[in-house]
């Protein structure tokens, strides 16, 4: 691409005398004369001053624009919006979490569309945003990248290192007489020490990978950690790399494809990653027109070796990761395995197999381990199937040794009952925790159940019993805990005809969620099932709840099959691929 023709789209928008309206008002923006000849660069920011996982994003976005503008761009910044897990976890405001990321997704396309953006940064900071930010680049298909804030530093409580996994954990310690007030109170002081996502390999540091592994977000860049001294750098370098796609006119379709997705999936396994990355990636997948489904994360989670010590199941945190080598360093050991396809493109311009070899190794470091002594032969995912979920459910299998496991059902129809029933110490060894009407519908929003999974842990009891849900996990859960379960009790799907009682059966070799009613019997009791009324009957809740799709398919807001725009179906191929 020249640099006449830089501008394929603000053009329309900036250029010639019918615009002058246009001008005069970005003028009064501060815009002058020689910003109108240059390319307009959206920079998307989901800052937002809740939580620290995004607090710091309106500093890095200065460093990014003068990256840009030193590159020969126009920057125009915009904000949209942000949830954080960490804060609503346990509470109504959390089933706004999985819907924010459609929501950041649209308005991200909404602001881009109508501006006429010829590329687009994304400034990406916690659970939601960084999908959202990943599907509104495969959606509009224009040049462009993602640029991750980094993870924040550990806590230090009574002499050792500490994130929000162990004060929700502390929770359940306290409620059951572990833990004085004084020590809760010190530990939540201490967990969180400034800005930056949560510091494990949870869902935020496991989507960061993803978007290197995927080649959308520049490896090395995305993630220096939140307050290192070199995030400033990283950011200009990084609005300087998204001109540079520009004039190579090198759009996410040729970054994400289903080569790619299988690279994201396979640095998922090998660092043991949040269940949330399979959510996130079919949500991705569908956006950019590939085909994945449930059953690619198991393929590719069996063959991959876990090499990376990270918490929650692990030791270390995100910063250690960083300071040991980094994600190019775990994509160095996944190359030499060939378990990682090397000449994937990057944002870079380089391959991921030539970021790879870049890695440089801190001598002595523990964090990632060699290709022959893994900490587990196999990879952190597992999906299950069986009469409970005939269209799979999720197991993150890195942070337990659990292969069966069979136990009464205790039902609850929500997580507040759930959480109840742990926190009055009425949950006994060996019982399975069935919650559900906590999916994407019946939720609606799909919670995360980090209170309930933490309180269990902190009481003791996390390596003597099991749950299944309908809802999600933390990417901060560990033990035996299937999430995602589908279809959805609000659908009707098996786990609705569950009861007090009935014995259910892990099978984690054999890949299989039963519960031990026979097919007949279940049946008899889901016609006797109602629907329960909807939680919300109008408003963006509502809406997400009409339109979501099942959990198996990434719990998606799809187009309804009615619609069409001049003759062609909403999920023809190629629709609103490009703008």
């Amino acid at each position: 691409m020249t640099e006449s023709t830089l501008k394929p789209r603000s053009h329309t928008l900036t250029d010639g005398p019918a615009r002058a309206g246009a001008r005069a008002m970005l003028r009064a923006s501060g815009l002058k004369d020689g910003d109108f000849a240059k390319p307009l660069i959206g920079v998307a920011n989901t800052w937002i001053e809740i939580g620290p996982c995004n607090y710091h994003l309106r500093e890095l976005a200065v460093h990014v624009k003068d990256g840009i503008r030193a590159a020969g761009g126009t920057p125009l910044e915009f904000n949209t919006v942000s949830i954080s897990d960490g804060i609503t976890m346990g509470t109504e405001g959390m089933r706004a979490s999985l819907i924010s990321r459609e929501v950041i997704a649209d308005s991200i396309e909404l602001v881009t569309r109508g501006n006429l953006f010829d590329a687009l940064i994304v400034l990406v900071g916690c659970d939601k945003t960084i999908p959202g930010g990943i599907m509104a680049l495969a959606r509009l298909n224009i040049p462009g990248l993602i640029l991750y804030g980094g993870s924040i530093a550990p806590g230090q409580f009574e002499g050792h290192t500490v994130t929000i996994q162990d004060v929700y954990e502390a929770i359940g310690k306290h409620s059951s007489g572990g833990m004085t007030d004084a020590q809760l109170h010190s530990l939540e002081v201490a967990a969180c020490p400034g800005a930056g996502a949560c510091g494990g390999q949870f869902t935020a540091n496991t989507m960061a990978l993803v978007c290197e592994f995927l080649g959308i977000a520049p490896m090395g860049l995305s993630s220096v950690p939140a307050t290192n001294s070199a995030k400033a750098a990283s950011g200009k370098r990084a609005g300087e790399m998204v001109l540079e796609l520009l004039r190579k006119n090198v759009t996410p379709s040729k970054i994400i494809t289903k080569t790619a997705i299988e690279n994201a999936i396979t640095g998922v396994a090998a660092t043991g990653g949040s269940t949330n990355a399979v959510l996130h990636l079919l949500a991705v997948a569908n956006e950019a027109g590939l085909s994945l489904n449930i059953d690619d994360f198991d393929r590719v989670s069996s063959r991959t070796p876990i090499l990376a010590d990270l918490k929650p199941g692990g030791r270390f945190v995100a910063t250690e990761l960083y300071a040991a080598g980094g994600t190019a360093l775990v994509a160095k050991r996944l190359v030499e395995a060939r378990l990682l396809r090397g000449e994937a493109l990057t944002v870079s311009g380089r391959t991921i197999g030539e970021e790879a070899s870049a890695a440089k190794e801190t001598p002595g470091q523990e964090v990632v381990r060699k290709l022959n002594a893994p900490l587990k032969p196999t990879g952190g995912l597992v999906i299950l199937k069986g009469n409970l979920a005939p269209e799979g459910c999720v197991i993150k299998v890195a942070g337990h040794d659990f292969k069966t496991f069979s136990g009464p059902a205790r039902v609850f129809d929500s997580e507040e009952a759930a959480f109840a029933a742990v926190d009055g110490n009425q949950i006994k060894k060996g019982d399975v925790l069935v919650i559900r009407y906590e999916g994407p519908k019946g939720g609606p929003g799909m919670r995360e159940m980090l209170a309930v999974t933490a309180a269990l842990v902190g009481a003791g009891l996390g390596d003597s019993v099991a749950l299944l849900t309908d809802g999600r996990f933390s990417g901060a859960t560990h033990g035996l805990m299937a999430g995602h379960v589908a279809p959805e009790a609000a659908n009707g799907g098996p786990i609705a005809a569950v009861a007090d009682g009935d014995v259910i059966v892990f099978d984690i070799p054999g890949r299989k969620l039963n519960v031990e009613l026979s097919d007949a019997e279940i049946q008899q009791r889901l016609t006797r099932w109602k629907p329960p009324a909807p939680r919300f009957t109008n408003g963006v809740f509502a809406k997400y709840a009409l339109l979501v799709s099942s959990s198996s398919l990434g719990a998606v807001a799809v187009v309804p099959k009615s619609f069409s725009s001049a003759g062609q179906s909403a999920s023809s191929p190629g629709l609103g691929r490009t703008l």
